[in-house]
């Protein structure tokens, strides 16, 4: 990574857990559990194999499916959250899922440990601030969004800053989730959902105005709509924008037409996120680098990124502030 890239301080909002999971790491925890894991999980070069969204969410699946433990959660939190800090990233958010857990037999209390253990090894070795968001699945319905809302607010803890979705967009409406939503920001939680990536801005607007979201998961295709584009910059809604994650699933076909200048024109506050690292064949340290490479920013321009992530994170104010301080502007 060129060195310039590699000292800024970065920041990361948008991440899965289960989609950070390298392949060592995925046979490693496989082995120790005891399963077999699928043929044609992995390619000759040592990636995930897949050829479309399908195949993406099939080998995404496979690779959760090894997980059966708390120990399991700690070592793929300590090991993401490692592995960003080498890259120089100060501050990092990553979306968990109850559900997956649950459908591997391992509770919210455990999951959560698993995760709190790996951010204190972390945070205690490496210069990183490491925190949580708690997301429902959409395609699994509003019920079930209420149950893990419900988890997360009976069962508070000082790493879980927030709550998302994400999953099918063409399954329900935004509306649907509100009273999930509405118990998750009534508890104090701010709040992100995806939308706009695999939908059109009509996606985004159902988020903005039947959510009580301050972020959006993606949102690239707001583009599509200039009043949209004006409204989210008035609103404040930061985007958490995932330029190797839109490429790798043809979002969009190549650098060339991805919008992020667009939006950054716009006025709008932007993330740079990896989405799913171990599956797109990206990191955060190559997303800053992408984002010189191919859409001309500066240092300070990425700098000032790396600011606008940090006002748009769920952390806390104070630690807000101290990680603001480590960033040139």
């Amino acid at each position: 990574m060129d060195n310039q890239i590699k000292n800024i301080p970065k920041v990361e909002l948008h991440s899965h857990l289960e989609g950070t999971i390298s392949p060592p790491l995925v046979r490693r925890i496989a082995k120790r559990n005891s399963i077999t894991l699928k043929d044609g999980l992995f390619t000759d070069e040592d990636k995930f194999a897949w050829e479309d969204f399908v195949g993406f969410l099939n080998a995404y699946d496979e690779a959760s499916f090894c997980l059966r433990k708390s120990i399991d959660y700690e070592d793929i939190t300590y090991e993401y959250f490692k592995s960003c800090a080498l890259e120089g990233v100060i501050y990092a958010e990553t979306f968990i899922s109850p559900d997956h857990a649950d459908a591997v037999g391992i509770s919210y209390q455990e999951m959560i440990l698993g995760c709190a253990k790996g951010i204190e090894r972390v945070e205690k070795e490496f210069d990183i601030v490491a925190r949580l968001i708690i997301s429902c699945v959409r395609h699994l319905g509003p019920e079930k969004a209420i149950e893990v809302a419900k988890l997360m607010t009976d069962n508070p803890h000082k790493y879980v800053v927030g709550f998302g979705m994400g999953g099918n967009e063409y399954m329900y409406t935004m509306n649907d989730f509100s009273p999930a939503y509405n118990i998750a920001v009534n508890a104090g939680y701010p709040c992100t959902t995806h939308a706009g990536e695999v939908c059109g801005p009509e996606s985004v607007w159902d988020a903005i105005n039947c959510l009580p979201v301050s972020r959006i998961g993606h949102g690239v295709r707001s583009v599509e709509d200039r009043e949209l584009l004006t409204e989210l910059a008035n609103r404040n809604i930061a985007l958490e924008i995932c330029p190797g994650s839109n490429l790798a699933l043809n979002v969009y076909p190549n650098w060339e037409s991805h919008p992020l200048n667009e939006i950054l024109g716009s006025g709008i506050s932007v993330s740079l996120n990896s989405d799913d690292p171990a599956f797109f064949d990206t990191t955060v340290g190559k997303e800053y680098l992408n984002g010189s490479k191919f859409f001309n920013l500066s240092t300070k321009e990425l700098c000032n990124i790396s600011a606008m992530a940090i006002k748009a994170s769920f952390v806390d104010k104070k630690t807000k502030s101290r990680l603001l301080s480590k960033i040139p502007q």
